[in-house]
This record gives structure tokens, C-alpha cells and sequence, in this order.
């Protein structure tokens, strides 16, 4: 019962897994993902959610597909950034963005109480 309480990994999630696999050198340049249907069976996920993991990735450069063969991390070309440094640097970037979000929504907070006292004041400044 436990495991149906738990909640499913999304596509988002699925590829920052792989994604930290590659940084971390569990997956290297010419290796093979998992399955999407096989891995999507280990997870509990609907297989079009390891689809959009694996084409998140994709896009992000790291992993290539080959018809009828599967998912490959790429293999860079002599001079480009490999898929383990692109992982790390992706990484690095998201946790940037987090950081950078949470300070503005902090900002934003602060913006809102400045106003309610501005507008507060104003309203002794006519009396």
C-alpha cells in the first residue's frame, strides 16, 4: 500500500536522475540508457514519461537517439564540452535559478510591505 502512496516521478525529475547519473560518470559518453519502456516499468511511470525525459535531454545536447538501437549518451567531438561537463554545468545552472528565484520572491515580499506602508502613510499625511 505503501508504494501506491508514493508519488510518480515526473519527466522533469526523471532527467535531472539521468542527468546527475552522467555527472556523476554512472552513464559516460557512448553508453546506452536504459530502455524508455523497461525503465518506465521500474519507476511506475507511463513510458511517454521517460520519452519526454529522454528528449529533455536531448535538447539539452547530452544524449542522442538511434533509430532501432536506443538512447546513447552522446559522444562530443574532439574540442566540444562532453555530456559529463554539460551535466554538471546544467546542474549548476538549475540550482542558480532556484537560488535566484527564491531571492526575488524575497524582493517581491518586500516590495509588497514597503507599499502597504507608503500607502498607509499617505493616508496620515492628508489628515
Amino acid at each position: 500500500m505503501d508504494s501506491q502512496s508514493k508519488r510518480k516521478l515526473n519527466a522533469r525529475e526523471i532527467a535531472a536522475r539521468i542527468r546527475g547519473e552522467i555527472a556523476a560518470g554512472t552513464f559516460g559518453p557512448g553508453d546506452r540508457l536504459p530502455g524508455a519502456r523497461a525503465y518506465a516499468m521500474k519507476l511506475g511511470v507511463a513510458l511517454m514519461t521517460v520519452q519526454n525525459a529522454y528528449t529533455q535531454l536531448r535538447e539539452e545536447g547530452l544524449v542522442e537517439g538511434r533509430a532501432g538501437s536506443g538512447t546513447y549518451v552522446r559522444d562530443p567531438a574532439p574540442g566540444e564540452q562532453g555530456p559529463r561537463e554539460a551535466a554538471l554545468r546544467v546542474t549548476e545552472l538549475q540550482a542558480e535559478v532556484a537560488r535566484v528565484s527564491t531571492e526575488l520572491s524575497g524582493l517581491v515580499e518586500r516590495v509588497k510591505q514597503l507599499e502597504a506602508a507608503v500607502g498607509s502613510g499617505k493616508g496620515e499625511a492628508g489628515a
